[in-house]
């Protein structure tokens, strides 16, 4: 089969369109002949040598697919050959066929096409996870949203909308960015280069802040932050684009009763993330089923041309998700 390998760590020039053999299902597995898949942030860190797969998971980049059913391993039985399913995985993804662990798997709603359905695993669950799951977002709570326009961002700010409408959303994003990011449904747009997010918020919230912020960044935004917290409000950490030390007045965190969560997707053991997987189906994928919500998507590349898809994440101007396509 085709698939992107790298010659060596680096910049996107060390990607290859090449032969490699075709995996085959171990036990609750299944191959999924892939259709699409997508460009995560975490692909790039991969690439560059700074993010390992997990142990017995492929060395290709590729974090979700959407495609169909080709083979069942043993014990896997809920789904047939053939099947549209979409699938979350450690690694692999960057190919015609994908090994996939059945209890990542989820069976992709007719009026999803699988361009669509290839947004869903890494972004959206993520944003679940961490805003509802771990953060306890609901009701008339407030939310804190940084990176308006890319792909976390932009599920984060539907589901909120969706899951719970009461709930109040801000959003940093660059200049170019900020009409699409309201007419995603944010409540108040920051223009994080030339606005101080944290006078914002505090501006904006009559000094109280927020109960929690969805963050990807890490140290450089660590401190304006903890200032744009509410009393007993939640840092959810799910990156370090901006470092990964930084000081910390603890006895403000402690007066104050925050938390700081540090939460990854990839690395948690298999059984939990099945649990996730399957939580986030029956709560979020009637909402793609219906029509309540669709990724955006920003970019299209061929398979083969996945190289240019990393330089376009890289230089940061796509709206939404960058979607590689394997198939028809």
């Amino acid at each position: 089969m085709k698939a992107i390998t790298l010659r060596d760590f680096g910049g996107p020039e060390m990607m290859q369109f090449a032969d490699v053999d075709t995996p085959t299902p171990g036990d609750s597995q299944i191959l999924i002949e892939t259709h699409a898949t997508s460009v995560n942030r975490p692909d790039v860190i991969q690439r560059q040598g700074n993010y390992p797969p997990p142990p017995g998971d492929s060395e290709i980049l590729g974090l979700e697919v959407a495609g169909t059913v080709a083979a069942l391993g043993g014990g896997s039985s809920r789904f047939a050959v053939g099947d549209r399913v979409v699938a979350l995985v450690g690694g692999g993804g960057y190919a015609e066929y994908t090994l996939a662990n059945e209890g990542h798997t989820m069976a992709i709603p007719d009026s999803v096409s699988f361009e669509q359905a290839a947004c869903i695993c890494e972004t959206y669950i993520t944003a679940w996870l961490n805003l509802f799951r771990l953060g306890g977002v609901q009701g008339k709570s407030s939310v804190l949203i940084h990176g308006g326009g890319g792909g976390v961002a932009t599920a984060a700010i539907q589901l909120c909308k969706a899951l719970s409408p009461e709930t109040t959303v801000f959003v940093t994003a660059s200049s170019g960015k900020l009409d699409r990011v309201r007419a995603q449904g944010a409540d108040h747009v920051i223009d994080y280069r030339d606005q101080d997010f944290a006078d914002e918020i505090r501006a904006l919230t009559d000094k109280r802040g927020v109960d929690v912020i969805l963050d990807h960044i890490g140290a450089d935004y660590l401190e304006r932050n903890m200032k744009s917290l509410a009393l007993a409000g939640t840092l959810m950490l799910i990156g370090v684009m901006g470092g990964i030390k930084a000081e910390l007045n603890l006895a403000t965190m402690m007066v104050k009763r925050q938390r700081i969560i540090g939460s990854v997707l990839r690395s948690r053991p298999a059984p939990e993330k099945a649990d996730i997987v399957a939580e986030f189906e029956n709560t979020v994928m009637p909402l793609f089923a219906d029509g309540t919500i669709a990724p955006e998507i920003g970019a299209r590349f061929p398979l083969k041309d996945a190289a240019e898809a990393h330089t376009l994440m890289e230089r940061g101007g796509h709206f939404g998700k960058i979607i590689l396509e394997v198939r028809d």
